[in-house]
């Protein structure tokens, strides 16, 4: 049942900002774009996130960190989830709340926006590396053999086994806090994100040009070996070879030309996610970003300026709530 009487109110845990359910069905991890997602995403993404949190969603909103190198910062992102995950649960437990639906990493899902979703995407394509270093090379190896040379292969081998090892010593920790805090035992299904699901609005999987103006500058940038890390084809490579990506939704927008070849590319290159999980909707790059005042929204950099609740609602809010739940009954 939706509890529209909550509050949305965040608080700092770690390097992000936590809005706690006192009764929360699961946990949605949301990762913004790259400029609203760093300088208050509480803010411009508020009217969405509100919508989240009244379906019976705990609300963790991650850090959006400019960087080029998208490994690290998707490295960063799965710390982050295990440095929450306990603290979740001790808040919830001193509040009084429910907190059994953080004990199964199965109910945190995953939405992001614009860059954001390639960090997501990222992560999904890391559940499908080996576990084993050896195989874990071999893995990343074939993948960047022809689009990187070999120092950047030896450095992302080394990130990623570093992250591996970071992570399996994390979950230890996590499991011994949580026991401490609550008597209880908490299930963790992968090291990474395998079995959560995830809804990618207006994914921009993009690449230096995107970010950096002229051209011939971000062509320097890339010829220097400073450019965005991995690249457009590396990060496309890396999903289709993880052959995951089935609990996943997109949401599309009809006068979106920067999320454009990224949408399709996964619906006519990839074919995933199946069509039931697809949405095309009205609006521009920018429609998830709204505030609500009274009984309208207002759409910060998107047409029309003004809608009501109910009008917002319908053309964008209630598909991806849709998909999220249609998403968690696929698992």
């Amino acid at each position: 049942m939706v509890n529209t009487n909550l509050k949305l109110r965040f608080k700092p845990v770690s390097h992000s900002w936590v809005a706690l359910h006192p009764q929360p069905k699961g946990v949605i991890q949301f990762i913004a774009g790259a400029f609203f997602g760093t300088f208050g995403p509480m803010i411009f993404y508020r009217y969405l996130l509100q919508c989240l949190y009244e379906q019976g969603y705990t609300i963790i909103l991650l850090p959006f960190n400019f960087t080029f190198n998208h490994y690290v910062e998707a490295g960063f992102l799965m710390r982050e989830q295990y440095e929450i995950l306990p603290e979740l649960v001790r808040m919830a437990s001193v509040e009084g709340y429910d907190y059994e639906a953080y004990l199964d990493d199965k109910n945190f899902s995953w939405i992001g926006h614009s860059l954001g979703c390639k960090y997501i995407s990222l992560l999904e394509g890391f559940t499908a590396l080996p576990p084993e270093p050896q195989d874990r090379e071999k893995f990343i190896r074939n993948l960047l053999s022809y689009t990187s040379d070999e120092s950047q292969i030896e450095s992302v081998i080394a990130d990623i086994n570093l992250l591996f090892e970071e992570l399996k010593q994390k979950i230890v920790e996590d499991r011994k806090l949580i026991y401490s805090y609550v008597n209880r035992e908490i299930k963790i299904n992968s090291v990474f994100i395998k079995g959560q699901a995830s809804v990618l609005l207006a994914p921009a999987i993009a690449d230096t040009g995107s970010a950096i103006r002229p051209q011939f500058l971000a062509n320097l940038i890339d010829n220097l070996g400073w450019g965005v890390k991995p690249t457009v084809e590396e990060t496309q490579n890396l999903i289709k070879d993880s052959g995951l990506f089935n609990i996943m939704g997109l949401v599309c927008f009809q006068s979106d030309n920067i999320a454009k070849v990224t949408c399709e590319w996964f619906t006519n290159i990839l074919k995933k996610p199946p069509q039931k999980f697809v949405q095309t909707v009205k609006g521009g790059h920018l429609k998830p970003l709204g505030i609500q005042l009274g009984k309208v929204v207002i759409n910060l950099f998107n047409r029309p300026f003004i809608e009501s609740v109910e009008e917002r609602n319908r053309g964008f809010e209630s598909h991806v709530i849709q998909l999220i739940e249609e998403l968690k009954k696929n698992k």
